[in-house]
């Protein structure tokens, strides 16, 4: 897969440029849903990387809904859903949590913008 790439001078953990590379490749067309992504090893052997490097990537965008881990058939692209409702019953579940950690709505909102960066 000729789309990755790995800037050992980045200050960017190595997990995270794959991570973020995939989503760029999802997002942009280049990867379509139900395209297999290489083994981690092979991956990891094409990138001069750790194996555990490329499955973290790999467990961080499955947990994200980006990718899913078919077992023998490895990992694939997971279809796309709609945005705004993943949003609404992520914004839900984080709701749940802060409440059930007792935060304050007024900080755990500033949490959130500062989560999500400069607008």
């Amino acid at each position: 897969m000729n789309l990755l790439s790995v800037d050992a001078g980045s200050p960017v953990p190595p997990y995270e440029q794959l991570r973020s590379q995939v989503v760029a490749a999802v997002d942009a067309g280049d990867l379509a849903p139900g395209e297999r992504l290489p083994p981690v090893r092979r991956l990891a052997a094409d990138l001069g990387v750790a194996a555990g490097t490329v499955a973290r990537a790999y467990k961080e965008l499955e947990a994200d809904g980006v990718v899913e881990t078919r077992g023998r058939a490895g990992t694939v692209v997971a279809p796309r859903g709609d945005a705004e409702a993943e949003a609404v019953a992520a914004a839900g579940a984080y709701a749940e949590r802060v409440r059930r950690l007792g935060l304050d709505p007024e900080r755990a909102v500033a949490l959130v913008r500062a989560a999500l960066g400069p607008a």
